[in-house]
């Protein structure tokens, strides 16, 4: 079968499996380069915008590219809060490992809606509200925290805080980008890779990329394939693909980077911490696609033949 007769909605799932591949080969890449994180970002950015540049260029997306003086703004914002996740992300690679710092990282739904509360009064509803409690749950468990990382020498539990910072920046970079409407999500994502260049330059070394060596190589694949390829797949994806497939093909990102972190550097969480992974991924979707629990069989027979009774005059419905 050609691609032109593949259907659109199997040729998303297959552009957004990819990404998420490639998302999972992010920690290794980070690793593999050698500069600290603030470099790694930096230069992540530099190439992420000569890529994302010549993308947009190419398929003519500055012309009638729908920005407003207020919807660049929040791009701009956006955009130093997605720079400075993507450091806070590769701190904790080097903490802890890219298996738990995914896993943990992955907890950016619940930040979406924790924020949504806080910032625009977004109801918590009593099921949002138990998938939460769900995906504390679990990452307590993948956390994998012992007494020992209480100590004043250990750096773990700081690995676990950043990944945890870095979802709550992606949180906050998620609901203020979600208000920059009729804008190509290319062009938003060039603001942000562009911003994060002056943003990022007071914090890199630059003195140290002399010594990089062959950590060049590994930097200009996060500009080109993370920052350009992979996200050209998502967007392509996302206008395929309903929210359901999308929820759950995510998914694939945590699973890949914990295949890389044991295929490469042989690292691999223990039982216990294996118990919270689909934890957090049965609340992560339940959030996601609003999963809901049912009544019984037996409990919805009750009170579908229980007699009608009048509803009084002040009650109001709510859906739990």
């Amino acid at each position: 079968m050609s691609t032109s007769e593949t259907p659109p909605e199997t040729r998303g799932a297959l552009e957004l499996t990819a990404a998420m591949l490639l998302s999972g080969t992010i920690g290794v890449f980070v690793v593999e380069s050698g500069a600290s994180p603030f470099n790694v970002v930096f230069f992540r950015c530099v190439f992420g915008t000569l890529f994302l540049g010549l993308y947009c260029l190419i398929r003519g997306f500055f012309k009638n590219h729908g920005f407003t003086p207020k919807k660049l703004g929040l791009a701009a914002l956006g955009g130093v809060f997605i720079v400075f996740n993507w450091a806070f992300l590769f701190e904790s690679y080097e903490k802890t490992s890219i298996s738990v710092a995914t896993v943990v990282y992955h907890t950016q739904p619940f930040f979406v809606v924790l924020l949504g509360a806080l910032l625009f009064k977004d109801r918590i509803t009593a099921h949002k509200a138990g998938w939460l409690f769900v995906a504390f749950f679990g990452l307590v468990l993948v956390s994998g925290i012992s007494t020992s990382d209480f100590s004043s020498g250990s750096t773990y539990l700081v690995g676990v805080g950043y990944a945890l910072l870095a979802a709550l920046f992606y949180g906050l970079s998620t609901i203020i980008t979600k208000r920059v409407t009729g804008v190509k999500p290319h062009l938003v994502a060039l603001v942000q890779v562009t911003l994060g260049i002056p943003l990022l330059l007071p914090f890199t070394q630059l003195g140290q990329s002399a010594h990089f060596g062959n950590g060049w190589a590994w930097l200009v694949g996060l500009g080109f394939i993370h920052t350009g390829v992979m996200y050209v797949l998502m967007y392509s994806a996302y206008q395929k693909l309903p929210t359901t497939k999308i929820a759950v093909l995510a998914f694939v990102y945590p699973a890949a980077a914990m295949v890389c972190d044991w295929a490469v550097y042989g690292h691999h969480v223990s039982w216990v911490q294996a118990l919270g992974i689909p934890l957090i991924v049965a609340a992560s979707l339940g959030i996601s696609l609003g999963w809901r629990p049912r009544l019984r069989p037996a409990a919805a027979q009750a009170a579908a033949d229980a007699p009608a009774q009048p509803a009084a005059p002040s009650a109001e419905r709510t859906t739990a």
